[in-house]
């Protein structure tokens, strides 16, 4: 199986297209994102979470730097990189400063394709720290 394709596709038209409707298209009804060390549980609580993420950054831009899968396509590593403006992110003034932060996603990919759990880490710390100090 190539999980790789999958995640690229969901990055496609989801992050880069900025439409958290499409998540409709990649996960289980019984999804889980794992960020910031809470469960977020099932794909419609998914869609709101993403739909708030993205309207925290002004004109969003998602980029894949690298995405990798093991050898039977269950898991696949992704780092990517967001850049904007702030508008709320990380708890901050929407003040709409540049920002740019990195980070990581595992997948669990199922044996249809379809993405069941997804664990996420930012740069979120340092990315506070930046706007705390400029604002």
């Amino acid at each position: 199986m190539n999980s790789v394709k999958i995640v690229a596709e969901f990055w496609e038209c989801v992050w880069k297209a900025r439409n958290p409707a499409a998540i409709d298209d990649f996960v289980v009804d019984d999804f889980v994102i794992t960020t910031g060390g809470v469960d977020v549980v099932s794909r419609a609580k998914f869609k709101e979470w993403a739909a708030g993420f993205m309207a925290k950054i002004t004109d969003l831009q998602f980029e894949v730097i690298e995405t990798f899968q093991n050898e039977d396509g269950s898991r696949v590593a992704s780092r990517w990189r967001i850049t904007g403006k702030n508008n709320g992110i990380v708890g901050t003034p929407a003040d709409q400063q540049p920002i740019s932060f990195t980070g990581n996603a595992i997948w669990a990919v199922r044996e249809d394709g379809k993405l069941c759990h997804n664990w996420v880490e930012r740069s979120a710390f340092e990315l506070f720290q930046k706007l705390h100090k400029t604002g």
